[in-house]
């Protein structure tokens, strides 16, 4: 399975950068990406690991549901 590395943008649109074989590459290149970074447009580079670019573009468009142990004043 290959790294995919993606574009976050506004909106959450997803913009495809590339795709690696091996970690080492693909970490590098995001950790590159990153550094070019301006702060204040909310852009993200994110990383991941999944069978296809679709499975990819699904598991970072996908909303997370927050878990009740880790919200309010139960801390």
């Amino acid at each position: 399975m290959p790294y995919y590395v993606f574009r976050l943008g506004m909106f959450k649109v997803l913009e495809k950068q590339g795709e690696w074989a091996n970690f080492k590459e693909a970490r590098a290149h995001v950790n590159e990406l990153r550094k070019t970074l301006d702060p204040k447009t909310g852009d993200k580079y994110k990383m991941i690991f999944a069978d296809n670019e679709i499975a990819a573009q699904d598991t970072l468009s996908a909303e997370r549901e927050l878990e009740k142990t880790l919200s309010g004043d139960d801390w």
